[in-house]
């Protein structure tokens, strides 16, 4: 059992400020900015600093901030567990194994509100800027299929972001997207997956 942390598991406020930021208001137009960005790209595979993030990322897009204005927002955008979300992955079934798969970056994942809570969560965490892969791209998710030394439809993925869930599925992985804890499950009780 793998979860996505933003959207899924953490409260992330970033995306309409980023949208806000660049001109765009469609979610799916804001993530897929977000995701084909070379400078995320690198940031979140563990290539760059988080100065030359912010650097970059002020440059790409014209921001109207300086680097280290982008920075000090972009360190707030996750905002901790969502409620329920603690319980929901205690409440998993015996057999079943907790992990996350999260594009995510070295300051978000030891900075973040409740970092340590996090941390504790999952078994199999997979992070991407520890293992120089990010979703959407096949490699992670054969990545991971190889870590568990499992087949890919043993592999039960929740992501809040259509891009990412559709790479799991070209990978075979059985995914589905969720918003947020309640939405997650619901899902989870339904294949009976709950203690």
């Amino acid at each position: 059992m793998l979860f996505d942390l933003g959207g899924v598991l953490v409260e992330l406020g970033g995306v309409a400020e980023f949208g806000a930021l660049i001109g765009v208001t469609d979610n799916e137009d804001i993530w897929s900015r977000w995701l084909n960005s070379p400078w995320v790209r690198r940031y979140e595979r563990g290539r760059c600093t988080r100065d030359d993030f912010a650097v970059g990322m002020v440059e790409e897009h014209g921001l109207p901030l300086s680097p280290d204005e982008f920075l000090g927002r972009f360190r707030d955008w996750p905002k901790g567990l969502m409620p329920g979300a603690a319980e929901l992955v205690h409440g998993l079934a015996r057999d079943v194994t907790a992990g996350c798969l999260s594009n995510t970056n070295e300051m978000h994942w030891n900075e973040q509100a409740g970092h340590e809570v996090v941390r504790e969560l999952f078994e199999r965490p997979f992070l991407s800027h520890e293992l120089g892969l990010v979703k959407p791209d096949r490699a992670i998710f054969d990545h991971v299929v190889e870590t568990l030394a499992c087949r890919p439809v043993e592999v039960l993925f929740l992501d809040d972001n259509l891009l990412n869930v559709e790479g799991a599925l070209a990978a075979g992985l059985d995914a589905h997207r969720v918003n947020g804890v309640e939405d997650s499950r619901r899902l989870l009780a339904h294949r009976g997956l709950l203690g």
